[in-house]
């Protein structure tokens, strides 16, 4: 079990990538409603975070790249979840995709913990799970009465993507790199397997996008989701394990529609505000007093 001093590091690390996370659906929404393809995004992530990451490429350790279970950590992380996110933020609005990507993944790890290591939650977490469960269908309500072919395939696409990015994380935390050679492998990694591919056969409106909107796309998604989201999501799962982590950070969803109030002229509803106090309460308990036990 965690110390005090443990979990005090550990939640401070999660509020970071609670607010990087809360922006990267924001973020990727408006890179998907721009001229910019979903690719043209990820290709500007991997540049940037190759570029500002080179001058530690020589200190990574030996074998590396030759270590199977980081090439699965970046394809799940990165490869695969990268391309389906921002397909599905194309079709499907921010709130959609905070749902979705973070929303669930108390639900979709506990899944994947039972799956791969045989235990299941205790009756508290289940109880947190619940509440979680209650919470997001309440602040989802507002978004799903009204469905489109559009909307529905975009879902798809995020759910497909918070999937994988539930067993990257139960896998990178029982897997146990460190936060700066899974970072920098998996940032490295994609570029060397993404970027020719990109290069020579996916759809690219570079050209004709805004100055503007590149810049901010480079910066966020190359800085500030795959380095610093990165290495602060990585250090949560060290201090607090996946359950905790995840548990946290479904107050994702609830933050993305709080922000969306200013910036998108929306209105608090009740629907909105029972989802705050239902996944707010559910976090809680999930986390601090969820544990899992060993299946029989």
């Amino acid at each position: 079990m965690p110390d005090n001093k443990q979990l005090l590091r550990g939640y401070l690390a999660a509020t970071a990538t609670l607010v990087m996370w809360s922006g990267f659906s924001l973020m990727s929404r408006l890179g998907g409603k721009s001229i910019l393809t979903p690719y043209d995004i990820f290709a500007l992530r991997l540049i940037t975070a190759s570029l500002v990451l080179l001058p530690f490429a020589g200190s990574m350790l030996p074998g590396v790249w030759r270590d199977r279970r980081l090439w699965v950590l970046t394809f799940l992380c990165s490869l695969l979840y990268c391309p389906l996110a921002y397909n599905g933020f194309k079709f499907a609005p921010a709130s959609h995709g905070a749902i979705l990507l973070s929303g669930v993944q108390p639900l979709l790890i506990s899944v994947v913990v039972w799956l791969i290591a045989g235990t299941r939650p205790n009756r508290m977490r289940y109880l947190g799970l619940v509440l979680i469960s209650a919470g997001i269908v309440c602040a989802a309500m507002p978004y799903f009465t009204e469905w489109s072919a559009d909307s529905v395939f975009g879902d798809f696409l995020i759910l497909l993507s918070s999937i994988l990015w539930a067993f990257y994380a139960v896998l990178a935390a029982r897997w146990g790199y460190s936060v700066w050679t899974q970072t920098r492998a998996v940032a490295f990694g994609s570029a060397v397997v993404y970027l020719p591919i990109y290069a020579l056969w996916l759809p690219k409106q570079l050209a004709a996008a805004p100055l503007s909107m590149i810049v901010i796309q480079s910066v966020f998604q190359g800085i500030v989701a795959t380095i610093l989201a990165m290495l602060a999501y990585l250090k949560t799962l060290e201090l607090l394990g996946a359950e905790r982590a995840a548990a946290f950070l479904a107050l994702v969803p609830i933050v993305v529609g709080i922000v969306a109030i200013p910036l998108l002229d929306e209105a608090l509803t009740a629907w909105l505000a029972t989802g705050i106090i239902f996944v707010s309460l559910g976090s809680y308990i999930a986390s601090r007093y969820g544990t899992t036990s060993q299946r029989s």
